[in-house]
């Protein structure tokens, strides 16, 4: 089996560095603070403390634990120091992925930080990205994310919204009352991705769990698209006009069939600022007994209530346990 290595993508919104090269940009970009650059976009409580213990717990196999930051290393590296864990890991800072396109940084933007995933250096052929918020619930093997040299996939195929009546006729509605332009969308994204990448009349539909791709996919095709690149990664704050690099992964394996549908695993997904608590609680209820429950993703924990987010955390301990256990 070749070897796979993680890649987590994080940054500590509270760190004062990192809120004065935001506020500097904002400043010298002329404009007040945007939903894309809101504080809870770039909050951490905690978080990548449970992405890292899942790892080392539920998938040791990895070869390389790869951090992507902004000049930032989590405390949980330091605790990590003098054991048999620490070779694990390397973080590696935006200028390195960035190196030739300096001019883009400092970027507050994950789309963009994406896009360059693909050259850290020392880079596994394949690897899993995970962000932050994304965290394993049980034991998953390589064949969870790579088989017979291809890629699993977990999602499913949709239409093109334009590629439908109903679809035309909601964008259409939506270009007459001038569309939101502080809205991101994930779905819109993705439909952008799958067309780029040469399917222009359905998509495939990621859902949010670790995702796995090929470096050599994302260097070959940045390379005959090198406008491509230079204009995703220019956005400093989260952009419509932006593609979703593991989406254009995705959509890549599946046109030179090198991809596996495998709907196996799921992610359960708890937004706690949004859902009500018994919902939340449901969730966690029903995952605790579902062997097919193998990643969740928790958003935005710190917008939670204090008991809800004290439950959360509980059962995340509870389910993955510490570094020492």
């Amino acid at each position: 089996m070749m070897p796979v290595d993680a890649v987590i993508t994080w940054v500590d919104g509270s760190d004062p560095a990192h809120q004065e090269r935001l506020a500097n940009h904002l400043a010298a970009a002329g404009i007040s603070r945007p939903p894309e650059a809101h504080s809870t976009r770039f909050n951490d409580a905690g978080e990548i403390e449970y992405c890292i213990r899942s790892i080392l717990r539920f998938a040791p196999w990895f070869r390389k634990i790869h951090i992507v930051s902004d000049a930032q290393t989590p405390a949980i590296l330091d605790r990590l120091a003098g054991t048999p864990f620490a070779d694990r890991f390397r973080v590696v800072d935006h200028r390195q992925i960035f190196r030739n396109f300096e001019q883009h940084l400092p970027t507050f933007n994950s789309r963009s930080i994406i896009s360059m995933l693909w050259r850290i250096e020392d880079l596994a052929e394949q690897f899993v990205y995970f962000n932050d918020d994304m965290f394993l619930l049980r034991d998953v093997t390589p064949d969870d994310f790579f088989r017979e040299g291809r890629v699993v996939q977990r999602g499913s195929w949709r239409m093109q919204s334009d590629a439908t009546i109903p679809g035309r006729l909601m964008n259409a509605l939506k270009r007459l009352r001038g569309k939101r332009k502080d809205r991101v969308g994930n779905l819109d994204s993705q439909q952008m991705s799958a067309r780029i990448a040469g399917f222009p009349d359905r998509y495939y539909r990621l859902y949010h769990n670790p995702f796995p791709m090929r470096r050599s996919t994302l260097q070959t095709f940045f390379g005959e698209h090198p406008d491509l690149l230079e204009k995703n990664c220019s956005y400093r704050l989260r952009s419509n006009e932006q593609f979703k690099t593991e989406a254009v992964a995705t959509h890549l394996e599946f046109l030179h069939d090198n991809a596996i549908v495998d709907n196996s695993l799921h992610v359960v997904q708890l937004k706690p600022s949004e859902q009500l608590p018994a919902r939340v609680r449901s969730k966690m209820s029903k995952a605790d007994f579902d062997e097919s429950a193998a990643f969740v993703c928790v958003q935005s924990l710190e917008l939670a209530a204090e008991p809800l987010q004290r439950e959360i955390v509980e059962w995340l301990d509870r389910r993955i346990g510490s570094t020492e256990s």
